[in-house]
């Protein structure tokens, strides 16, 4: 059984469980004390009888009478016995105004016999009778005179003050529990403000940009403990908003040089490719070498102007600009560019599953395209010929599934935590047929995240990239 887990509880049962710890100890005192007192009292009765009723027993004066112990003064229930020489010769118990003899078994008889004639209380149990408090002193005549009274009222008396102090103290627990309740709530109250600013701070989107953190501790006392880690938490916050607002301004200063550096750049790499493409038309003769190089700085001009493309897709997704959201049919994209893949690498296996029902979706096409063929590309590029690529997608609820699975050798272990990071190549344990910028699945991932949805690696037996995204509709034919 697990205990409180807060700390308002735990407190409020550590100050509930101390107080009952104290009425327990105070109870225990006092039970003890009273139990004492009862049992003295009755010693101090027995040892002022002197004996006088058994001395009654054994002169055979009758009870009242003017030349013998007047035993009328006995409380009912007053035991008494003369023992001769370890022998029991009278017991009786006064009853009323009579004294009835008290039948004795042989362990009766012992007990009796047993006890020292020195005059000190002692308790005694005898089977006719209850539990009893007796003194044995000696007689006038070489005997054993005892006197006893019945324990039973003290023990009535113990019992009722117990049950007093139980009520009483069950009172107290009850109401001591309420009032420490209340009273470690309202102590507690500057923590739980520090907890819940902490709590607010950690649902803010830090990572997505915003660095704007308002929320501060309001306790701020240097002579409380609160107060102390109150304001060492504001001054945690300043610090880290600080530090997110530098981060966020050098975020944005790249961004901007990115997508000013991208735009810049499609203007002479497009140049440049065009008078390639123009000296290779002409109808003079080239010589073979200078025909491969305008071949070169073609087919470069080409790859630096997908770059380009790239790194503007990206600056704008970065940047968080609206995109050009409208239903899309994605099977229909998945067609074309897996018929793309397919020419471009014939030499691969391609298979294609997919639903019955085209499956429309809102987003953007030309990026939603971009985003498909970057995978198939990737399946193509970093796998060797004769690799199985299996393109299905599926739809479950409100969410439609594209998965993009090869039997390739897969992605090494050490790049999987950072496969959609920008720049980052998989190009160490698989095979690599042409040039790779490192965007391809960066791009993948921002699109997917632009479309509220995610991208993931899957490795089991084969490797699977699986884009998941929302707001899916099925049309009919």
């Amino acid at each position: 059984m697990k205990g409180p887990r807060t700390l308002w509880a735990r407190l409020t049962a550590g100050l509930v469980l101390l107080l009952a710890l104290s009425c327990l100890a105070v109870g225990l005192a006092t039970t003890t004390a009273l139990a004492r007192f009862l049992v003295g009292r009755l010693d101090d009765q027995l040892t002022a009888s002197g004996g006088r009723f058994p001395a009654s027993l054994e002169h055979h004066w009758p009870r009242g009478a003017g030349n013998g112990p007047d035993t009328r003064g006995q409380a009912t229930g007053t035991f008494g016995a003369r023992l001769y020489g370890r022998a029991v010769t009278q017991a009786a118990v006064v009853r009323g105004d009579s004294d009835e003899p008290v039948p004795l078994t042989p362990a009766d008889r012992r007990a009796l016999a047993d006890l020292p004639a020195d005059g000190r209380g002692r308790s005694l149990s005898l089977s006719a009778l209850c539990e009893y408090r007796v003194v044995a002193v000696p007689g006038a005549d070489g005997d054993v005179l005892v006197t006893g009274l019945p324990l039973r009222p003290a023990e009535d008396t113990l019992h009722q003050v117990v049950l007093v102090e139980v009520v009483v103290f069950a009172a107290v627990l009850a109401a001591a529990g309420i009032a420490a309740a209340v009273m470690v709530r309202l102590t507690l109250r500057p923590l739980r403000r520090v907890a819940a600013t902490a709590s607010r701070i950690t649902e803010r989107p830090l990572a997505s940009g915003q660095v704007a953190m308002p929320e501060r501790v309001p306790d701020t006392d240097p002579r409380t403990e609160v107060g102390r880690v109150g304001a060492a938490l504001n001054r945690m916050l300043g610090h880290v908003e600080n530090a997110l607002a530098r981060r966020q301004a050098s975020e944005e200063r790249l961004r901007r040089f990115a997508a000013d550096a991208s735009h810049e750049l499609r203007t002479p790499v497009a140049a440049i490719r065009g008078h390639a493409e123009l000296a290779l038309r002409t109808a003079e003769p080239v010589p073979p070498e200078v025909t491969r190089a305008l071949g070169r700085i073609e087919a470069e001009s080409v790859r630096m102007a997908d770059l380009v493309d790239d790194l503007l897709l990206l600056a704008r997704l970065d940047a968080g600009r609206p995109l050009d959201t409208r239903p899309v049919d994605l099977t229909r994209i998945v067609l074309d560019a897996t018929a793309d893949a397919r020419a471009a690498g014939p030499r691969h296996r391609w298979e294609l599953v997919l639903p019955e029902r085209p499956v429309i979706v809102t987003g953007d096409a030309r990026s939603l395209h971009q985003l498909i063929a970057n995978l198939l590309a990737n399946a193509r590029t970093h796998t060797p010929p004769g690799t199985h690529v299996t393109v299905k997608l599926t739809t479950t609820g409100d969410t439609v599934v594209l998965d993009v699975e090869d039997d390739g050798p897969g992605v090494p272990e050490q790049l999987r935590e950072e496969i959609f990071h920008r720049f980052v190549r998989a190009d160490q344990g698989r095979s690599r047929t042409s040039g790779s910028t490192g965007l391809g699945l960066a791009i993948v991932q921002a699109v997917a995240t632009a479309h509220h949805g995610h991208a993931e690696l899957i490795t089991d037996a084969h490797t699977t990239f699986r884009i998941t995204l929302a707001h899916t509709t099925t049309m009919t034919r």
